[in-house]
């Protein structure tokens, strides 16, 4: 099955991805970050899925979301009929519950099903049960419950749960699977059918709320869906991706665990939410962001889990093959420790844009702006691993110096345009200090651009937000010259590389990867800002159409294959699609 085969169904605290084949290949329980129960994603049959299809097996005749949901519609047009499934997981209550419901279309169709949990990622087969006409499995501090009308039997040889019967014009056949802490007992039983228009209500109104009415409503609605089921509700911690160690190429080395949430996306996901017209989840995102980085700036992490903690520890889990062979499969992110300067710039820049944008203040944020930023004062000159998260000597990127360039002009902005108290001639002074600086070692006069570190010959793809961040006006030559030179240099195919490791021998990683999504997004976005509107839409358009046929994107696209690659969905790429569409809207992304 390839990445993008894949559909998400989510409860915004965790999410599955259900293949065109009618299986659920990747769940974990209770939330984004827990051990995998189903994780044929990464393993195999053998490491867990719930497979809902027709008997005869294949892929589906179409999919779609329900509109304005996160309810997914499957259907199978066979001779002897047609059958649809509907998946999605109702708002979380009293526990998380995965609800399947078969549903009769035309004809008579055979159908089977066949469950195998395996919990901690494939590696823990539980004690299955049958009684009172449902399934019970159990292992240590796990539990799960399936109910049906359907009859269910236990297969030994599988050690899971199997099922078959038929489904005539206008019979529907429901599945509800609940989990449970095993010691909590059994939760309250649901009824698929009032779930069903309960969780129809929840996002048909969530959507309802968009603000955005401009050409790309279709695209701006499904991204924005995409990123609302990324969101951890409890807390308003939004994941990177819900899965991890989907390669950034297939069969290499390039995996990585993106259930987690990263700083760096802070101000674009501000921007995206805010530019849509929420409010309510730009303010929770903010709110999250000052819980997690509260403490010793010296302290701050490059990403922190939904609930805030900072203990991400890497490990491997070796009895996955991973995804069509790509090892290793990682658990936790060994980056969570690197230094990366450019978050500092990014959270200041965040909270300064939400006070902009009118969110409710804060009284806590400006104190830690400042103590950010009396941080920052100190260690701006300091080398660090960049964005891309290098895992070797770190450097003096020119994006990383360029926030503290950010870091220093927000401050200035906050006490000259909305009133905080701060020593802005210092800030000012600082800001000046270091746009010489990056002006006179992060440009390359000759090509005229600016590169991916001081002294590097090589360029690197975050050098496309310049025009966004005010740091040279759009007029500056030295602006379209790097625009230029990332699409002359950085790119494939017309898409955009992150960076090429080759050059300077910059990353120690070995194996290769596809063009980056988001980034290919920041030059469709850098064109627009830059009048090159007809080739920003081209661009935009032609992005638009690598999503899958249910409008989701994943982290990287490899032009040779045509294939998504990297970890899905991201909700970097979501966020550019937003901001991306609302930079092509002639007045304030509202209209065009």
């Amino acid at each position: 099955m390839r990445i993008e085969d894949y559909a998400l169904i989510g409860d915004m605290h965790t999410a599955a991805l259900v293949g065109r084949d009618g299986s659920v290949d990747w769940l974990c329980l209770p939330r984004f970050d827990s051990g995998a129960c189903f994780a044929a994603l990464l393993g195999g049959r053998s490491a867990g899925r719930w497979l809902l299809a027709p008997a005869g097996g294949g892929t589906c005749t179409g999919r779609r979301y329900r509109d304005g949901t996160l309810v997914l519609e499957t259907t199978w047009d066979l001779p002897e009929g047609c059958v649809r499934v509907l998946d999605f997981m109702p708002p979380r209550g009293e526990a998380p519950d995965l609800v399947r419901i078969v549903e009769g279309v035309r004809g008579r169709v055979e159908m089977r099903t066949e469950l195998l949990m395996r919990f901690e990622y494939g590696s823990v087969i539980p004690w299955v049960r049958h009684r009172e006409g449902e399934m019970a499995v159990v292992a240590g501090p796990n539990a799960a419950w399936l109910q049906s009308p359907v009859e269910l039997t236990h297969d030994s040889r599988l050690r899971g749960t199997t099922a078959s019967f038929t489904v005539a014009a206008g019979d529907r056949a429901p599945f509800v699977l609940t989990w449970q802490q095993s010691w909590q007992g059994r939760p309250r039983r649901l009824e698929a059918g009032e779930e069903l228009a309960a969780t129809d209500r929840l996002w048909r109104r969530w959507l309802g709320r968009c603000g955005y009415r401009g050409r790309y409503g279709e695209a701006v609605g499904s991204s924005l869906l995409a990123l609302k089921a990324l969101t951890y509700a409890p807390t308003g911690g939004i994941v990177a991706a819900p899965t991890t160690s989907l390669p950034e190429q297939i069969g290499g080395p390039r995996n990585w665990d993106y259930r987690y949430s990263w700083l760096r996306d802070a101000s674009f996901t501000l921007q995206a939410l805010m530019g849509a017209g929420y409010a309510e989840e730009a303010t929770a995102w903010r709110d999250w962001l000052l819980r997690a980085v509260a403490g010793d700036p010296a302290d701050l992490q490059i990403m922190y889990t939904v609930d805030g903690s900072r203990h991400i520890p890497e490990w491997t889990v070796d009895w996955l093959p991973g995804y069509e062979g790509s090892r290793p499969v990682r658990i936790g992110n060994a980056a969570s420790g690197q230094f990366q300067l450019d978050v500092y710039g990014e959270v200041i820049d965040c909270l300064y844009q939400a006070k902009e944008a009118g969110l409710r203040p804060d009284e806590e944020a400006w104190d830690l702006q400042r103590a950010l930023m009396e941080y920052l004062e100190g260690a701006w000159r300091e080398p660090d691993n960049g964005l891309w998260e290098v895992r070797g000597p770190r450097r003096d990127y020119v994006h990383s110096k360029i926030f503290a360039w950010v870091a220093a002009d927000r401050m200035v902005r906050s006490v000259e345009r909305q009133g905080q108290e701060g020593p802005a001639r210092r800030w000012r002074a600082l800001r000046e200090e270091i746009h010489r600086d990056v002006c006179a070692h992060g440009y390359d006069p000759d090509r005229n651009t600016f590169t991916q570190f001081y002294g590097s010959k090589g360029l690197d793809a975050a050098l496309l937000l310049i025009p966004r961040l005010g740091f040279l006006p759009l007029d500056d030559p030295r602006v379209a010259g790097t625009v230029d030179a990332v699409c002359r240099e950085l790119t494939e195919d017309g898409l955009v590389l992150r960076y090429r490791p080759e050059v300077d021998d910059v990353d120690e990683r070995r194996g290769g990867e596809g063009v980056f999504i988001a980034c290919s997004f920041w030059l469709a976005h850098a064109l627009a800002l830059l009048g090159r509107r007809e080739r920003s839409r081209r661009l935009f358009e032609r992005l638009l159409s690598l999503r899958n046929d249910v409008g989701l994107l994943s982290e990287e696209y490899d032009v040779r294959t045509g294939r998504q690659t990297g970890n899905f969905p991201q909700a970097y790429s979501h966020i550019s699609v937003v901001n991306a569409a609302r930079a092509l809207a002639p007045r304030a992304g509202t209209s065009d």
